[in-house]
Parts: C-alpha cells; structure tokens; sequence
C-alpha cells in the first residue's frame, strides 16, 4: 500500500480528470460506493472458487458479527447500489463510472499492489453488442488522450448457459489428460472451476491451456452472431483489436463478451494488462435484483500511471509567480499581494518564512516558477516592479494593480 506524494500525484490527477471529462461525453455518471461491502455480495457476485474470494479479500467481522470486506473488485457493488435505489425504474439504460481504491491480499509485482486503484465504468440495460464495443470505444480514447498508444485490445467471447457447459466438458476432459502436471491451485481449479485454468500464469499451465480445445469453435449461434456483430462494430469505428480466445477474466460473472488491453513496455515487465471487462448479463439477477444485461470494465490506475511517469510527459502546473520580500517590513504587502493574485486564479507562492532574498530566489528557482517578483519599500511606494523571468531575459516593469491582467497576458503568449 502505497503513498502518493507531490511530483507523482500530479499524474493521477491527470489521468483522472481526463477520464472524468471523457466520461460525461458518453453519457456516464459517477457513482460513489463503500470501500466495505458485505462479504456474501462478493461471494454471491464474483464467485467463491475465485482466487479473489478465496484468497485474496481482507475480511473481517465487526462488532455486530457480520462478515464483511473491503472491496476488491467495482462492479459487484455497483450492481448492489444500482438494485439497492431501484434504478431500474428509473431509467431503462443506466450508464456509471467510478473511481477510488480496491483491496486485494495477492503477490506483488510493478503495477500490482495490495491496496490499489481502479478507474471502472459500468452499463446496464442493452443486451446489444454496441454496448459491449461502446466501452471499448471509450477505453480506447482515453488511452489515446493519455498519450498511450502501445497497448493492444484483445477480446474473446465465453459463450453463455446455453454453450459454456458443453465447452466446459471438453476443456475438462483436455485438462485431465495432464493433470499432473498442472500447478497446486489449477489441480483445484480443475475440479471446482476449470475455466480458471485457462487464466493461469504459470507458464507450464499456460503451455496445456494453448493447446486446450478454442472456446470460440464452441459457441451457440447467438453467442457466435453477438461475437460477430461486436468484431463489426469495431471494425466500423476503426479500433484495431485481436480475437484472442484465451482470455478469460478472473471473475465468474462473465459471459459472452470479454477483453482486455495489454500493454508492453519494460516498466511492467512483459507483457502486462491494464484494465479490461465484459459482458455479465446474470450477475444483476443473481444478487437478487431484475433480469438486467449488464456491460463493463476496470482500469488500473496504478498501472497507467506508471506508464504515463515513463512516457516523459509533464503534469505538474508550473508556479506562476514567486513573490520575494526585499525587507522585513514589505511582508504584508507581498502576502496580501499573493492572497489578491491567488484570487483571481493564478499560482503564486511566497516563503512565509521570509529569509534573504538570495535564499528567497532560490527557492523561485527550485520551485521552477515562470515569474519572480521583489517587493520592497521603493515598490510600495511606487506601486512598480519588476517582473523577471526565470528562464532568462530582461525584467520588464509592471504596475501592482495590474499585476494580474498582465501575467494572464505574458502566460497566455508564452
């Protein structure tokens, strides 16, 4: 679990407001949820033979006996929240995001940790394959707003009730002839939930699952004509993608649809994923609400993040002006100054500290502000400056009280 301090949070805070804006353009809204949640709702929604429920959530029990846990995944209580408020009734097509931490007790590794974040959006209501590439649609813009256009979409379909089971049978049967030689935890996959199987990292399991029956040589005719009309729609749109049929997902509420966005790059080691999602039309029925489809995906913020730190990008608003003290008895001056010009929106900082006024330049320089100021006797009484740029150049004078117009002017120029 870690600290975001200045210089880094900058990032973050890029990232999020670009999602944000974005976003609100397809018509989604933000939804807010608790960060502990019933431990059932997890078990009920994400699946007990998951690793996530049987290994990895912190639960606990409070002091009225309940179990409960923090949250380890978005959609579930987004679903919770959207049969808890009845917004079925509301509105027949409901579109969320949400953002904020997640809790998971698994392996660390670069862009994986214990407490970590995700940037989620969920879609309720159409059963149509718009829906499904509408999310990818809007995962794909926003990595290109970020500045991230190495990162590849893969996709693949999990059939629904009606193939799944018949597909399942085969992959078991596959699955059996090496069952030696699977990992601990695919020995028991294979018995309790053998898709799972397929999502392994070892690479020997990895090496049985490449040669495990092609679940989309399985699919039912709807399934295989939803696939299709998705795989067009993308193609209409232009989005570049790979039909991978080895991607399964983590989750049990998955059916038909699913994708992930893989990024390479050294920073994450190989190949690594940064979000993904899908189709999970049973999941709103199965925790006790309507038969609502259901549509969605989850970003790793952590993992964009560290991609965005590597690209060389600059996030951090630069200070635009510092305001020196030349004597001891200009500070009250150069503080209301600052507070005035921090009013009308411009980034201004000044030493409460006071100090030399070589110290004090030392420090607009470390700050790398734009724009440096000294104000002295001579300045309060002449309501004049001079305005130095830190990169170089003359000073130029300037009048006091119109300071403001005329930094937005210079800044707005350079």
């Amino acid at each position: 679990m870690n600290d975001i301090l200045p210089g880094d949070v900058e990032v973050w805070q890029h990232v999020e407001s670009t999602a944000r804006k974005l976003f609100s353009r397809f018509g989604y809204g933000e939804v807010r949820t608790p960060m502990v949640e019933d431990t059932a709702l997890f078990v009920r929604g994400v699946g007990e033979e998951t690793d996530i429920v049987g290994k990895e959530m912190y639960t606990f029990e409070d002091k009225g006996g309940r179990s409960l846990s923090l949250r380890p995944e978005g959609t579930a209580p987004a679903a919770r929240a959207y049969i808890e408020h009845s917004v079925m009734n509301q509105e027949p097509l409901t579109r969320w995001f949400y953002m904020g931490p997640m809790f998971r007790y698994e392996r660390m590794k670069t862009g994986r940790y214990r407490q970590f974040h995700q940037i989620g959006a969920e879609g309720y209501g159409s059963k149509e394959p718009a829906q499904d590439v509408e999310m990818m649609d809007m995962v794909v813009q926003l990595l290109h707003k970020l500045g991230l256009t190495d990162v590849s979409l893969n996709i693949n379909s999990l059939g629904d009730d009606a193939c799944r089971p018949g597909y399942q049978n085969r992959l078991v049967e596959h699955l059996r002839a090496h069952a030696s030689e699977l990992c601990s935890d695919c020995q028991v996959r294979l018995e309790k939930n053998p898709l799972r199987v397929l999502d392994c990292k070892v690479e020997r399991c990895q090496q049985i699952a490449n040669a495990a029956p092609n679940i989309l040589e399985s699919l039912c005719e709807p399934c295989r004509a939803h696939f299709s009309e998705v795989q067009r729609k993308l193609d209409v749109l232009g989005i570049k993608y790979v039909v991978n049929p080895r991607i399964m997902r983590g989750l049990d509420y998955y059916t038909r649809t699913t994708f992930e966005f893989i990024a390479a790059h050294p920073v994450l080691g190989t190949a690594s994923t940064v979000g993904g999602g899908g189709r999970y039309d049973k999941l709103v029925k199965s925790l006790g609400g309507p038969d609502v489809p259901a549509v969605g995906f989850g970003l790793g913020l952590d993992r964009l993040c560290l991609l965005l730190k590597e690209s060389g990008q600059q996030f951090a608003r630069p200070v635009d002006l510092f305001i020196a003290v030349a004597d001891e008895g200009s500070s009250d001056a150069a503080f209301t100054l600052a507070s005035r010009l921090r009013r009308e929106g411009l980034r201004v900082e000044f030493d409460t500290r006071g100090g030399s006024l070589k110290s004090q330049m030392k420090r607009a320089d470390k700050l790398g502000a734009v724009f440096a100021l000294v104000i002295g006797e001579a300045e309060r009484q002449s309501g004049l400056a001079q305005l130095k740029p830190m990169s170089g150049g003359a000073p130029a004078p300037v009048r006091l009280d119109e300071l403001a117009q005329t930094l937005r002017t210079v800044l707005k120029s350079s």
